[in-house]
Formats: structure tokens, C-alpha cells, sequence
């Protein structure tokens, strides 16, 4: 059984982290994907990618697959900068703004 762990990335609709702060481990699918004739949705016999388990951190998935004899690829994150404007969301709002007001 192969399976990959990694940190996922954070919400695009978010400007926050909240749930990309833990380790994923996801398995590999066995088998390939079939689309059915009928509705056209994609699916597969393997049920083992559907199942995702998240850690704590990268040493506890390590050990886990370690103790199963799970062969995993481990992807490491890209680090990234916070994004954080000094006044934040209130400055648009701000009478004392210097920027013209564009809407």
C-alpha cells in the first residue's frame, strides 16, 4: 500500500489558516477511475482513497505508516509569509483615509 503525506494548503476563500496547520495522509489509488455511462460521474471500486487521516504532525503520520508498513512519499510544504495589512479590514472605512475613496 503506498500513500503521501503532506500539509495542506489553506483555504483560497480564506484569508486565514485554520486548518492547514496539521499532516494528511491519503492513499494512492490502486486501481484507475471509470466514468459511469449513465450519469457521467467519475468512480472507483478502491475505497481506500477515501479515506484521509490527519496528524497532529509530520513525525506522528511517520509513525503511524511506520507501524502499519505503509511505503508514503512525504511532500513538504512551500513556507509562505503572512499576508496582514497593518490596519486591516476597518481602514477601508477609516475617516481619516488618504487614499481616494473608489467606490
Amino acid at each position: 500500500m503506498r500513500a503521501r503525506i503532506y500539509q495542506p494548503a489553506r483555504n483560497a476563500m480564506q484569508s486565514g489558516t485554520g486548518k492547514a496547520k496539521g499532516w494528511v495522509l491519503v492513499f494512492e489509488s490502486r486501481e484507475a477511475r471509470d466514468i459511469d455511462p449513465l450519469m457521467g460521474w467519475t468512480s472507483s471500486a478502491d475505497t481506500q482513497n477515501q479515506v484521509v487521516l490527519q496528524f497532529d504532525s509530520r513525525e506522528a503520520a511517520l509513525d503511524y505508516a511506520k507501524a502499519h508498513r505503509i511505503e508514503v512519499e512525504v511532500t513538504e510544504a512551500k513556507p509562505r509569509k503572512a499576508n496582514i495589512r497593518p490596519r486591516g479590514y476597518g481602514e477601508n472605512f477609516a475617516t481619516d483615509r488618504r487614499g481616494a475613496w473608489t467606490h
